[in-house]
């Protein structure tokens, strides 16, 4: 496959990961080029699926005096945008070598693990002139886009009664990897939970209360008060939590959002959102520092609560049970 020549330069940070391949298509179907990628494994063959003449680095100093030497080369040689796919915790330092070799960054969610990260990130920006994007492609899905509206023309007053739960089987690798760590991934809520935080927030309003019900390395559950609903939450990595006959079909990912007893139908839709992000990024339109604060503040708090039993109405039924 041929890669356009006439794009802007792109690096990728992450490439052996699981989300990478979404950010390499996204790269070419907007006509830009990659052509550099950092990994620590070298676990990625996928690469040739997009071009054959991409650089690539096992280590980061190799990586950063590629790209230094590219910026001194001018315009068309340099990196214009560096794509972020790598551990939680190494966010923050690539948005700033993305910003450092005159790059704009894109990061994959969460931006970064504690909020007071956003702050200094804010001031880097500036300092810049560059941009720090975040992927929040699930704002970008239509049927959330249309409940959205719906919720908007809603009677002020109403408040809709929710209930989310999203069940991911993981194995015993995801302990021993930086997911299970959780001050590399920021644990449950921070790695699998934010996404739909951030649509939640961003449809229902602001945060007015939190509490936490239960919480372990692979289970958190509990209950928020959003501006326009209640919201009753239930985040899992273990497949025992998964519904009946789900592992005897090859099941292993339940998602499920229930508002006013009725289930929000959103599993199909998400093939070409990254795409949807870039174009939307590349034309000015892209989402941002003060975009990701508040589903960061949240799972940060999320993170720090003390658990404790909640009233029966609060509860998650699937923790309830």
């Amino acid at each position: 496959m041929n890669r356009k020549k006439e794009g802007r330069n792109f690096a990728l940070i992450g490439a052996a990961g699981y989300i990478a391949p979404r950010h390499m298509k996204a790269i070419l179907d907007t006509g830009n080029n990659l052509i550099a990628a950092l990994d620590p494994s070298d676990s990625v063959g996928i690469l040739d699926s997009f071009a054959h003449d991409i650089a690539f680095f096992t280590e980061f100093e190799r990586f950063d005096r590629h790209a230094e030497k590219l910026r001194r080369q001018g315009e068309e040689s340099q990196i214009h945008f560096v794509s972020i796919c790598s551990p939680n915790y190494l966010h923050d330092s690539h948005i700033r070598f993305a910003l450092r070799i005159g790059a704009n960054a894109i990061c994959e969610k969460p931006l970064v693990i504690n909020p007071w990260n956003l702050d200094a990130l804010s001031v880097i920006e500036e300092e810049s002139e560059k941009s720090i994007y975040t992927v929040l492609q699930l704002r970008y899905h239509p049927a959330i886009m249309s409940l959205k509206d719906k919720v908007e023309k809603a009677p002020g007053q109403r408040k809709f009664d929710i209930d989310l739960a999203y069940i991911t089987s993981r194995g015993r690798w995801y302990m021993s990897s930086w997911k299970g760590d959780i001050e590399k991934s920021g644990g449950v809520c921070s790695n699998i939970g934010i996404h739909f935080f951030d649509m939640l927030l961003w449809i229902f309003g602001p945060v007015q209360s939190y509490e936490v019900h239960f919480s372990s390395n692979r289970r958190v559950a509990g209950y928020l008060g959003l501006e326009k609903a209640n919201v009753r939450w239930f985040l899992s990595l273990d497949r025992d939590d998964l519904p009946w006959g789900y592992l005897d079909a090859g099941k292993t990912v339940h998602r499920s959002l229930q508002i006013n007893g009725e289930e929000f139908e959103f599993s199909d839709g998400f093939a070409d959102l990254h795409t949807t992000v870039y174009e939307q990024m590349l034309s000015g339109n892209g989402f941002g520092i003060a975009d990701a604060r508040s589903s960061i503040d949240l799972v940060y708090n999320l993170r720090n609560a003390s658990p404790h039993q909640g009233e029966a109405e609060k509860v998650h039924p699937l923790l309830a049970t």
